[in-house]
């Protein structure tokens, strides 16, 4: 009955989505001729046996028409395009007798034929024919490459007697129809035996000096990509064996069979070639490839194209002969630690690479050019490293927009003045400014603007700057450098307006082009916020709660109304600004004003309550007793010294890639060499029992982060993309929270959509401060990215966490992480995007729906405002992971 009932009340609306999915379905075959087929499908079955192959569906020479979560939007749009709008503009133009002669005496007659042409009339159908995607009709010529290319690919995995076919299968829908492919595989071949046929007698002691990598093997079904990658392998291991001019085209293979044996055996003999560079049928003796060693290694410092190698002066250092102009302007050892070619060793291709880097890794030199000259008779090499130096000193500024969880849109500008070689050992010397401006979100701050003002003096070495020698552990392949910095930083921001000084003291290098390693051996902060008496003016939410504990004791009381308990201690009454008498607004707590005698209505109401001259119940005093400490810990300043260290991996080859994985872990400690220096020389304490460092209590803790992104190609253009984020910061001994800059948050464009930023959590509370945080975190995306038009793209996404207090002196049961059973607390957001890819940046629209509410209760936890105006909406720079 009440299916019935829903039914005959949304008839209307159900018939005309009916229509509408009807309408779509034949424009997709609008263009599509009578005797023609809309290729919908193709399945390839090898042996019967259906493929799901990437690589295989790669080889289809005709695909069916991209969707859009299954619907065909490209093909559509080009069938709204006309196929001849100039017959149709012309038709138009002559349909009513006298029209273009009208129009020729308003216009005239060249503007008349100008508008045929223009976008009015033909515009929009090219728009759509560049923006769609013509309909994929089935054509045979492609069918049968399609057949060409399978019995190819199964052919290279040795399948040599394999067959293709295909058949058409009409679909039960108009005009459509699939192809289904059809391999007969037969029986594969296998290699029977391998010989070998080496020219060179030292390439032939070094391939059996590494028999044990060699990826043929007996009873190895054939297949081409083996023999492929075994090329590759050898070209490696010979050029890093000292042959540096070795060619992989001098690598052949032979492949026979014995036709003295049964004949459905399907065994093969592979004979390996390799044979010496040039042509045997030349009259010039052929060069044999012999392994060769460095006879001389030349530096050319400051080279200019024009320079005369014979006008030069030159130095021998450390077996490496330096050539310069009139002065060399370079300590030798700067330059000879970045050449990795040494004196009587044999040339490798690792070397030649780890030479180019390190030498770019200077950041003095151009992208260097190194030239070899061969003496083949004695198998030797002079190496000829030529190092044409970049400007001395350069201006770099920057302009950029920008898009944070903080704000809407942002523009910063900077500038650098950057000194190259200061020191003669390559180093580079880094005196900037910079400064921004940004407009808030309303629903983040009262605030419309915020703004950054700053400089840093920055001094990077090349090299591990380092009391103890570290060459054998971090060696100069690994492009080490040392950051030496210290700046400051005026900061009108979220929260309190605050300055800061930072100084730091890193190391990074890098082992391999996939992973990275940072360390900070000391990164100090010190943070002064600059106007302590706005915090309850910037906090509002804080102040709302406190002002509301307030009302019970402000000394006004409604006689006329006999429930209002409210408690009157007239002694207070100056703490509370007094309304006109014909507004009947509560009476409201004085905020105190800097440099002003106006009474501290916040400060003496909470010092009434907790120092017990107005008695209340615990839980008040808990409540007042949390405000309190929040106002102190956000208004203090903080001095943040710390040691820590980064871990960064990732497998991703180019930008291109888009199937990898990458993560970064991170470890960070506070306070313990103050703590340690404290137990020598004794600090001063608050009263809290903190020590101070020039009258600033410094933080202590200890912080880690794990943070890990993964990518799966899901198709053409479409990705999967998974992050995950753990992090927990623990306070101790002299610190029993974690500063607010060093906190966590969560919401916002790179976090959980669904919330605006500083919004979501701790817990289960809701907007329990204005911008929240804690010291534990978890995170977790899933973000299905596909192509929709050209450069648009689009994404549909799920997000999930929350922040939560822990080991802190937060008590508050719904803000503390207290087992298993807080992870009921982890909220979810769901949503939709949009991208335009800029093909350098990505600028990307993402609506987030609060799916599961972790600070509502029961059942109103989920899909609750789940309704597009209810939704955040987020507009950021590039992906969010």
């Amino acid at each position: 009955m009440k299916l019935h009932f829903v039914l005959k009340k949304y008839r209307a609306k159900i018939g005309l989505l009916l229509a509408m999915i009807a309408l779509a379905s034949c424009n997709a075959i609008k263009k599509v001729g009578e005797q023609q087929l809309l290729l919908t499908k193709n399945t390839v079955y090898a042996d019967g046996e259906k493929t799901r192959s990437e690589e295989v569906k790669g080889l289809m020479a005709q695909k069916p028409n991209s969707t859009l979560l299954g619907y065909p939007l490209r093909l559509n749009l080009y069938n709204l395009a006309k196929e001849s709008p100039d017959s149709l503009y012309q038709d138009w133009l002559t349909r009513k007798e006298g029209r273009q002669n009208r129009l020729n005496r308003i216009l005239s007659e060249k503007q008349v034929k100008r508008l045929g042409e223009s976008f009015v009339v033909r515009g929009y159908s090219n728009l759509f024919k560049r923006i769609g995607e013509p309909p994929a009709i089935i054509d045979s010529a492609r069918t049968k490459k399609t057949i060409e290319r399978l019995e190819g690919y199964y052919g290279s995995k040795g399948y040599f007697n394999n067959s293709a076919s295909y058949s058409i299968a009409p679909s039960k829908r108009k005009k459509r129809a699939e192809i289904n492919f059809n391999v007969t595989l037969g029986k594969p071949y296998f290699i029977d035996s391998i010989t070998k046929n080496i020219t060179s007698k030292q390439l032939d002691s070094i391939y059996h000096n590494k028999l044990d990598e060699v990826l043929l093997k007996k009873d190895q079904q054939f297949d081409l990509a083996t023999f492929t990658n075994e090329r590759q392998r050898l070209t490696t291991l010979f050029r890093n064996s000292g042959v540096h001019n070795f060619q992989e085209s001098s690598i052949n293979y032979s492949i026979s069979r014995d036709t003295t044996i049964i004949a459905d055996d399907q065994k093969m003999d592979i004979q390996l070639n390799i044979k010496n560079p040039g042509n045997p049928n030349d009259s010039i003796p052929k060069k044999e490839y012999k392994v060769s060693r460095f006879e001389r290694i030349n530096i050319f410092a400051d080279y200019q194209f024009n320079n005369d190698i014979s006008t030069l002066d030159s130095i021998n250092y450390q077996n490496y002969t330096i050539y310069f102009k009139e002065k060399l302007k370079y300590k030798p050892k700067a330059l000879t630690d970045a050449i990795f070619f040494e004196k009587d060793s044999i040339y490798r291709d690792l070397d030649y690479v780890r030479t180019n880097r390190q030498i770019t890794n200077l950041n003095t030199f151009k992208y260097p050019s190194i030239k070899f000259d061969e003496n083949n008779e004695n198998a030797t090499l002079v190496a000829n490293v030529f190092l044409a130096p970049r400007s001395k000193y350069s201006l770099d500024t920057s302009l950029e927009l920008s898009r944070s969880n903080f704000q809407l849109v942002g523009t910063s500008f900077g500038a650098s003045v950057i000194t190259r070689n200061v020191f003669g050992g390559a180093e580079t010397l880094s005196l900037s400014a910079r400064g921004s401006i940004g407009l808030l979100d309303d629903e983040i701050s009262e605030e419309s603007f915020t703004s950054e003002i700053g400089g840093d003096i920055n001094l990077t070495f090349p090299r591990i700057w380092f009391p103890l020698n570290t060459e054998k552990i971090i060696p100069y392949y690994m492009l080490p450098q040392t950051r030496l910095s210290i700046g400051t930083n005026f900061q009108q921001n979220l929260g309190l307006d605050r300055q800061s000084v930072n100084s730091v003291l890193g190391y990074n290098w890098s082992p391999t082009n996939f992973q990275k390693n940072t360390l900070e051996l000391f990164n100090i902060e010190f943070v002064r916020n600059t106007d302590t008496f706005d915090f309850f003016r910037v906090f509002d939410n804080t102040y709302q709660r406190l002002d509301n504990i307030a009302n019970r004791f402000d000394g006004f009381r409604d006689p006329s109304d006999p429930l209002d308990n409210t408690i009157q201690y007239p002694e207070l009454s100056d703490a509370f600004e007094v309304p006109d008498p014909d507004n009947s607004e509560d009476p409201r707590l004085i905020i105190p004003i800097k440099n002003s005698d106006a009474p501290n209505g916040t400060a003496d109401f909470t010092n009434a309550i907790l120092t017990g001259a107005i008695q209340t119940s615990n839980d008040t005093i808990r409540l007042v007793r949390s405000i309190e400490e929040r106002r102190q810990r956000l208004t203090q300043n903080n001095l943040i010294f710390t040691s820590n260290f980064t871990y960064q991996k990732n497998n991703r080859q180019d930008i291109n890639d888009n199937s990898f994985y990458q993560y970064r872990i991170r470890f960070e400690s506070a306070g313990n060499l103050l703590s340690a220096i404290s137990n020598i020389i004794p600090f001063e304490k608050n009263s809290d029992g903190q020590q101070l460092v020039y009258g600033v209590p410094y933080s202590q803790y200890f912080k880690t982060d794990f943070d890990f992104i993964k990518h799966w190609r899901a198709g053409n253009q479409q990705v999967l993309a998974f992050h995950g984020f753990v992090g927990l910061a623990v306070p101790y001994g002299n610190a029993d929270n974690i500063p607010f800059v060093r906190s966590y948050f969560g919401g916002g464009a790179n976090d959980n959509r669904a919330w605006n930023v500083y919004t979501l959590g701790p817990g289960r509370t809701e907007n329990l401060n204005d911008f929240n945080e804690a010291n534990f975190k978890l995170a977790f995306n899933l973000e299905y990215r596909f192509p929709i038009v050209g450069d648009i793209k689009g994404a549909l996404f799920a997000d999930a966490g929350n922040i939560w207090n822990v080991f802190d002196n937060v008590e508050d049961e719904d803000a503390t992480f207290n087992g298993f059973e807080s992870l009921g607390d982890i909220a979810l957001g769901t949503g939709l995007g949009l991208r335009y890819d800029f093909t350098y940046f990505v600028i990307r629209l993402d609506m987030g729906l609060k799916t599961y509410n972790p600070a509502l209760s029961g059942s109103e936890r989920w899909f609750t405002n789940f309704r597009p105006n209810q939704a955040v909406y987020n507009i950021g720079i590039n992906y969010p992971f």
